[in-house]
């Protein structure tokens, strides 16, 4: 009621004004674009008979969350949050979706930990069987099931979490704590503490590739860990039922290659992902899909290449964050060039980088956000980007400060005037979001009015 209500204010505060009407600074989501990206990810997973689970911390707001799950009926609502508190915001929603007969669950998508109890038994009260999945990748993470179970009178579907190189959680494929992690999971499933649900694996450092479609091969070390294990488990539990849940958004979205599942694959590497998909469903292995960043993409995801232009170019990214131009330092750049300060720093704008994996240090894109053309005629980058970029960029940042600088010859050095407004494109958006608790949503198909709010988003903020 209080969310419903603050947005209430907020549409009464802001719709139908403009970008220059409201308060610097303001992220700005485009609803053209989120809704090409949401439904290419739907598109994909239903072509190739994928189960589908969006990750919704990018934004954490209710909208965007129906975006991604689509309004198909006949398919089930599954999330993947990084906090609790996305969870318990997501379940008026969820309870929506069951009246409406569509199945539900929600997966915590980090360790479980033992503040969360609590909180995760009543969700798990609320959405009732299979409605709460669990993330384990320790076996004593388990007496904590137990107690959800014991507390809600449900048992919370388990994921065991697989390192698939990233190494930022899960057990390491064909080692002896997989193997204990396997025993413990099916021990506590025999018990009726859980259901022993899949095996989850998250290749983050997919966002290091820099090759059109490269991100396949990522895809394709995830299925390749993720057969190792479900083939431990599958020799305690012949019978097992298990999902493989694969994702990040570059291999996820990858899925958008048209030779994957094709008779006659062009590209070898869509070929073999093809093969592994039929490999493992033919053992009775269900396949899923995870992604957050997707909808409103970014400049990392920009940089990875993940699919060809056709499908990912800047004229997708979603997101963009909007500044004023806060003060001008003629001459003190590079060559002469200006630098501007804009009003906001790495708390309105995030201070995590594009990863430099160029061949000599510092040449490829270094910064931490790029200004958009709107209103500035300034330099998209381009389908050499990260190598090859250029234009006014956001070169340094602090607290509440940020200094852009022109990147290119200084007789092409676009003006820009005190007190102009400028949107930029975020490095990640997930970060870039993080501090603000409402999105302002213009729609780029409204010819003539495309910088007008059409929509105000509160985002839910906190743990």
């Amino acid at each position: 009621m209080a969310t419903s209500m603050l947005e209430d204010q907020l549409k009464e505060q802001y719709l139908g004004k403009t970008l220059h009407d409201v308060p610097t600074p303001s992220v700005i989501l485009d609803l053209a674009k989120l809704e090409v990206n949401c439904q290419r990810m739907l598109d994909a997973v239903d072509r190739l008979s994928l189960s589908w689970r969006p990750h919704i911390k990018t934004h954490k707001t209710t909208q965007l969350t129906r975006l991604q799950v689509g309004d198909d009926a006949s398919t089930p609502v599954k999330l993947v949050v990084s906090t609790v508190l996305e969870a318990e915001n997501s379940v008026p929603l969820l309870k929506g979706y069951q009246g409406k007969g569509r199945k539900v669950n929600v997966l915590l998508g980090v360790p479980l930990f033992p503040s969360g109890v609590d909180r995760l038994s009543s969700i798990s009260s609320q959405l009732g069987p299979e409605g709460l999945a669990l993330m384990i990748d320790h076996p004593e993470q388990l007496s904590l099931v137990e107690v959800i179970r014991e507390r809600s009178g449900h048992q919370p579907l388990c994921f065991m979490k697989v390192d698939a190189g990233y190494h930022r959680a899960g057990v390491i494929p064909s080692t002896p704590e997989c193997e204990f992690l396997v025993d413990a999971i099916v021990s506590s499933a025999d018990r009726g503490h859980c259901v022993f649900h899949g095996i989850y694996a998250h290749a983050g450092q997919s966002y290091d590739c820099r090759e059109d479609w490269q991100a396949l091969d990522f895809l394709t070390a995830e299925f390749k860990a993720l057969e190792a294990v479900a083939a431990v488990v599958r020799k305690r539990r012949p019978s097992q039922p298990l999902t493989l849940s694969v994702g990040a958004t570059p291999q996820s979205t990858s899925f958008q290659h048209p030779d994957i599942k094709s008779d006659s694959p062009s590209d070898p590497r869509a070929g073999l992902v093809s093969e592994y998909m039929q490999r493992l469903t033919s053992q009775g292995l269900r396949l899923e899909v995870h992604a957050g960043v997707y909808p409103t993409l970014d400049l990392q995801q920009l940089a990875t290449h993940a699919r060809d232009t056709t499908l990912l170019s800047s004229s997708n990214i979603a997101i963009s964050v909007l500044f004023e131009v806060s003060s001008l330092y003629p001459r003190r750049g590079p060559k002469g060039t200006t630098e501007a300060m804009i009003n906001g720093g790495c708390l309105a704008l995030g201070r995590e980088p594009c990863a430099d994996m160029g061949p000599e240090k510092g040449k490829h894109y270094n910064g931490f956000g790029i200004v958009t053309p709107w209103r500035t005629g300034n330099p998209e980058p381009g389908q050499a980007f990260p190598a090859v970029h250029g234009g006014w960029q956001v070169g340094k940042v602090s607290q509440e400060h940020g200094i852009l600088r022109w990147k290119g010859p200084p007789e092409e050095e676009i003006e820009l005037k005190y007190g102009q407004r400028v949107r930029i494109w975020p490095n990640h958006s997930c970060v870039a979001g993080a501090c603000y608790d409402k999105y302002f949503i213009v729609d780029s198909r409204l010819k003539g009015r495309e910088d007008e709010i059409i929509d105000v988003w509160p985002r839910w903020r906190g743990w």
